[in-house]
This record gives structure tokens, C-alpha cells and sequence, in this order.
């Protein structure tokens, strides 16, 4: 005779000491989690609320400068290292570690306008108001050697940004105009103009390295292409932009830095920040402020920092994937976008959302009291665009 018996292994269910996780099984058809969308809502809803408690993204501010902060630059090998401009023509070099300076270099006379590093980060060049384009080693120099820069190029006008190829021996300024320059030459390989208003920013594209992009104060954004003696295409938006940045992943788009913002940071003592960066492992900012210092931020205001056991990465996990599922909803959507803002910032934004919403109702009714076809409709990308030019 055959009889059937149930058999369970010990290991499954009993604990060898109490510090042990009890195992609790779980059968995954959907028929028998009827109420399984609800329960994910709550989940989703309370790791939302969780996310806005725990938003600290303030670390910690680096001190030292004796001005405001006006540029900054990333080392191109060294995730730790990083090099700030001020307005009394000093530059230092950061370490992100430690939190300290370990450089300090008085560059230029007035402000240092902007900084770039060699793309395999022995060097780094400085611009300044003094009319100069400095190149300097990114190590210290010797006990009793004194800090001389390596290369000094006197320009005719004053350089407003200055940025470096991602791997030749070449680098661009801006300001009356682009200059290409190649670094063992005094004077530049040739010279982009479009326009007469000054250049603000100029940037290589990091893929497509012979591409290059500035923005001017005629809220202007212009390609260049260093194969060519002309420049390729001139966008002028609503908004003047005050510089842009190239996305590392695709070749042909960019961002361009406006009015437009994913997330705001402050503090009590924060004013006029001039300058912003990114970390290269994407996980940090830093800005430069009037208030002499640096900032640094975690990128994700609530993200928890170091080590995290392997149930925390699985809740942490599960978590964001919830958020992503339910991020229409409407009480999670206004708990993920609300913000605590100083008054004046708040006052600002509730009147650019009273003139879109006034815009957006305008447009509708246009469209509704007009023959069809006769209002065209333009998607909101192309609205802050008002001609391109070729």
C-alpha cells in the first residue's frame, strides 16, 4: 500500500540562533493577492513621504577662499579632486576626501574666469581679466621651487570661458570670439565669430570631440565644427542661456542652463550662486557662491550614505520601483514635487505657473474659437525657441 506523507526540511523553517531572519514563504499568483495593487499604492505612498523626511542633501561647505567663488573644474582621472576659481584671481585644489584645500595659487589679477583640465589631467589651464591664458601643473611643485605657471599666453581681449579637447593637444576660449589653440602655439589655430555680443561658455562635445557649442548674452547658443572655418547653426531662445553642457552619452544633445530647474537646494547664508557642478561618478554637486565657500550636496537629497547591508539595497530597490510605478498619482506626485522654498523664490515661482496656466488657457481658447488649422499647435520644446539659423 502507498500512503503520502508531508516532508519538510528543518533548515527551512528553524532558526540556528534568534539574530537569525525568520523565512516566510510566498506563492506569487496573482489570483491569490486580490487587494495587491492597493497595498503597493500604501507602500508606494509611505516611501514617498519617507523620501521627503529624509531630503538632507547639505554635506558640508569647503572654506578658504577670500572671495566669491566665480568657476570650477573637474579632474579628469581623480574622482576626489577638484580645482575652484575666485574673483580675486586665486585658485585652489580641493580634496573631496578630506574636505580640504591641498593648493592654494594666486593665477591672475582680477577675476579668474573660467578653468579647464588637460584631458589626461597633468595640467590645467586658467583664463582670467588680465587678458592671459595660464597653463599650470596639477601637482605641487617641488620643496623650493616656486609656483610659475608652465605656459603664459597674452591675448588682446579678455577670455570669459576656456575649455579643453577631450583627447588632443587642443583647447578653445571665448569671449569677443572662439579662438581654437593649439598648445604649443602663442597665437590661435583659427577664430569663430557670429555676431559681435560676448561669449559666455564654450564646450566640446565629448563623443563628436571636432563639435563645440556656445551660448552669448544675445540669447544665442552657436555649433562650431573645427574641420570648418565657418559655424554651423546659430539657435536663438526666449531665455538667455549661461552656458551649456553636453550629454556624455549622446553626441547630439546638450542641455542649456536657464530658468528651468529638476531640484532646488539652499540654505540660510546662500546668495547669488555663480557656479554649479557635477561629480564625475554622478553622485554629488557642488556650487560656488558670493559666500567665499563651496557646497557640497548629495545628488539624491534622501539617498543614505555608506555602506548598506543586502536587505537595505533590496527595500531601497523595491522602493523606487514602486515611486516609478505610482509617480502619476495625483497625492504622490504633490508630496515628490513639493519643496520648502525661501518666500522669494516661492513668490516667483507661483507667478511664472500664474502666466503659463494664463498662456496655456489663452492658446486653448484660440484654438477653439478659430477655424481649424488656422492656430498651429507648437510643442512646448519649440515655444523658447525664436529662430534657427544656418
Amino acid at each position: 500500500m502507498r500512503v503520502k506523507v508531508l516532508s519538510r526540511n528543518p533548515d527551512d523553517y528553524v532558526r540556528e540562533t534568534k539574530l537569525d531572519l525568520q523565512r516566510v514563504p510566498r506563492n506569487y499568483d496573482p489570483v491569490l493577492h486580490p487587494f495587491e495593487v492597493a497595498r503597493e499604492y500604501t507602500r508606494a505612498l509611505n516611501a514617498t513621504k519617507l523620501e521627503r523626511v529624509f531630503a538632507k542633501p547639505f554635506l558640508s561647505s569647503l572654506d578658504g577662499h577670500r572671495d566669491g567663488v566665480n568657476c570650477m573644474a573637474k579632474h579628469p582621472k581623480s574622482l576626489s579632486t577638484v580645482l575652484s576659481g575666485a574673483c580675486d584671481g586665486e585658485v585652489k585644489i580641493w580634496n573631496l576626501t578630506k574636505r580640504q584645500c591641498i593648493r592654494t595659487i594666486q593665477a591672475h589679477e582680477g577675476f579668474v574666469r573660467g578653468m579647464c583640465a588637460r584631458f589626461c589631467g597633468t595640467s590645467f589651464f586658467t583664463v582670467g581679466d588680465d587678458k592671459t591664458v595660464k597653463q599650470w601643473k596639477m601637482e605641487s611643485p617641488e620643496y623650493g621651487e616656486e609656483e610659475e605657471p608652465i605656459h603664459t599666453i597674452l591675448g588682446k581681449t579678455v577670455y570669459t570661458g576656456i575649455d579643453h579637447h577631450w583627447k588632443e593637444a587642443v583647447f578653445a576660449t571665448c569671449g569677443h570670439q572662439v579662438d581654437i589653440w593649439d598648445e604649443q602655439r602663442t597665437s590661435p589655430m583659427c577664430s569663430l565669430t557670429w555676431g559681435f555680443d560676448s561669449i559666455s561658455s564654450v564646450k566640446f562635445n565629448p563623443i563628436e570631440t571636432y563639435l563645440l557649442g556656445s551660448c552669448a548674452s544675445d540669447r544665442n547658443i552657436v555649433l562650431y565644427d573645427m574641420r570648418k572655418s565657418t559655424p554651423l547653426k546659430k539657435v536663438i531662445l526666449n531665455m538667455r542661456t549661461n552656458t551649456l553642457c553636453w550629454n556624455p552619452m549622446e553626441a547630439f544633445v546638450f542641455t542649456a542652463a536657464n530658468e528651468d530647474y529638476k531640484e532646488v537646494y539652499h540654505t540660510k547664508r546662500m546668495q547669488h550662486v555663480i557656479t554649479v557642478k557635477w561629480t564625475s561618478d554622478n553622485k554629488y554637486i557642488l556650487c560656488g557662491s558670493d559666500e567665499m565657500n563651496i557646497r557640497l550636496w548629495k545628488a539624491n537629497a534622501s539617498e543614505k550614505l555608506g555602506v548598506l547591508a543586502p536587505r537595505e539595497k533590496a527595500a531601497m530597490n523595491y522602493n523606487q520601483k514602486l515611486k516609478e510605478k505610482f509617480q502619476y498619482h495625483p497625492k504622490i506626485r504633490r508630496i515628490a514635487q513639493h519643496r520648502h522654498l525661501p518666500k522669494s523664490i516661492f513668490c516667483q515661482i507661483k507667478e511664472q505657473r500664474i502666466m503659463r496656466e494664463a498662456r496655456r488657457r489663452k492658446e486653448l481658447n484660440r484654438r477653439k474659437h478659430s477655424k481649424p488649422g488656422s492656430v498651429p499647435f507648437v510643442s512646448e520644446r519649440k515655444k523658447h525657441i525664436v529662430a534657427v539659423v544656418k
